[in-house]
């Protein structure tokens, strides 16, 4: 089955870094386009960064220019390099992919796990 366990979060400073990863398995990682969200309490998700199989990106407005997703096909990883933190990027961060045969790995109706956790605070 398909599996998605992000890491890397924690507690930082705003104006500090922080790299997470995704790990998955079950599908065909090279082939499928991968994506960072966030969700804070009570609000819905937001789709912060996306790469495609051929490594070309996209990024929410809000962290543009901060943020940079990058993928490991061999180590079927995708991360998210996140520098200059705001308070505002505090939140839940879940990884998420799609391909043609599976759609979205993870449906607006499924449980998304735990995530990780990054909280952004002096």
């Amino acid at each position: 089955q398909v599996q998605l366990v992000e890491s890397g979060g924690g507690l930082v400073q705003p104006g500090g870094s922080l790299r997470l990863s995704c790990a998955a398995s079950g599908f065909t990682f090279s082939s499928s386009i991968m994506m960072w969200y966030r969700q804070t309490p009570g609000k819905e998700r937001e789709l912060v960064a996306r790469i495609t199989r051929t490594e070309s990106t996209d990024y929410g407005d809000s962290v543009k220019g901060r943020f940079t997703i990058s993928r490991d096909n061999a180590k079927s990883t995708v991360y998210l390099q996140m520098n200059s933190l705001k308070p505002e990027d505090t939140a839940v961060y879940y990884c998420n992919g799609w391909n043609i045969g599976l759609g979205f790995f993870r449906k607006d109706v499924d449980y998304w796990g735990r995530g990780t956790q990054v909280t952004v605070s002096s």
